[in-house]
Formats: C-alpha cells, structure tokens, sequence
C-alpha cells in the first residue's frame, strides 16, 4: 500500500498477513478423566476443552503393581513372589474435525504388560510358566499433544478396586 504525507512524499507501507493454525491456549478437562481398572489395563474417559485446530494425540501411561501366579508343567499353580512395578501405556488419535468449539470427547486405554519369566516373578525354577493375572494401579498420567506440541499433561495417583472374581471393571478414585 502507498500512502502520501502532507507534505507529498510517497510512503510504502507493508502489510503483513499470517496464516496459521491455531494452537490451543489452555487446554484443560471439561469432565473427568475417570479411570478404570480392567485387570490388566487401565482406561481413561473424559472430555477435553481449549483446544485449537489440529489433529490430537492423547497418550496414557500407567504405574501398577502386578500379581502373578507360577504355573508347573503338571499344571499346578503357586502364588508367584510378584515381579517389581510394570508401566503400560495406550494412546488414542482424534483427527482435528472431531474438534467441536475446542471440545473433544477421549476414551484411551493402555495395552497389557508383557509377561515376565519364571525367574522375574519369583518361580521356584525356570520350568515354571509366570502369568501376570492383575495389575494394581497406583498411578497415571495423561499427556496431550496438539499439532505435535505438547498442550497439557497432568499425573494422579490412584486407588483401584482389588481383582474382581469375574474379570469386570473396577472404576478408580483419584486421590
């Protein structure tokens, strides 16, 4: 654009357009997270508000301790002295155009551990077979990632219900 002074002198002034896309500001949860206990998973529901335009990617990462029973080649079963503490992990992607006015619902759950060896859970010989058959989550933390940045991670700590006898869900409490 050219503008003239009062003294006529030609003056050129630039203009500068930028395109981009928006990035969220304050991304918190609208509702939740609740968490539940599967057994060997963990997942957590809610809902997401403060988001800007972009593909999303929310990750779960679980602390718990495991139960594990051995297992002998006569299929006997004995309580496994339990290996150290396990982290599993899930993620969910939601594409941008299931962002609605910077709100999005989620639902992520993490995979099961990988089973440890007989000597890892404390079998009385490495011709026993370690199962992992519970984990006792005690904590988890979310992390969301926006257009490849991270916008907001926060951790709990957590009290799950004990193993249910049908394998069902067990919702748990943040502490």
């Amino acid at each position: 654009m050219k503008f003239r002074t009062a003294k006529g002198k030609l003056l050129t002034a630039v203009v500068v357009f930028s395109v981009g896309i928006a990035i969220a500001s304050s991304v918190h949860f609208k509702s939740g997270p609740t968490f539940f206990d599967h057994g060997l998973t963990l997942s957590a529901a809610g809902s997401l508000a403060g988001l800007g335009n972009g593909d999303i990617l929310i990750s779960l990462s679980a602390a718990a301790t495991p139960t594990a029973t051995c297992t002998n080649k006569g299929g006997n079963e004995a309580p496994g002295q339990n290996p150290a503490t396990v982290n599993v992990t899930g993620a969910e992607a939601i594409p941008a155009g299931e962002v609605k006015n910077g709100t999005t619902p989620f639902s992520v759950t993490t995979t099961a551990p990988s089973q440890p060896t007989a000597a890892q859970a404390g079998c009385p010989s490495d011709n026993w077979t370690a199962t992992i058959t519970d984990l006792q989550f005690t904590s988890a933390t979310i992390t969301v990632m926006q257009n490849g940045a991270t916008v907001l991670t926060k951790s709990f700590a957590l009290s799950c219900p004990s193993a249910t006898t049908n394998g069902g869900i067990g919702q748990c409490t943040i502490q």
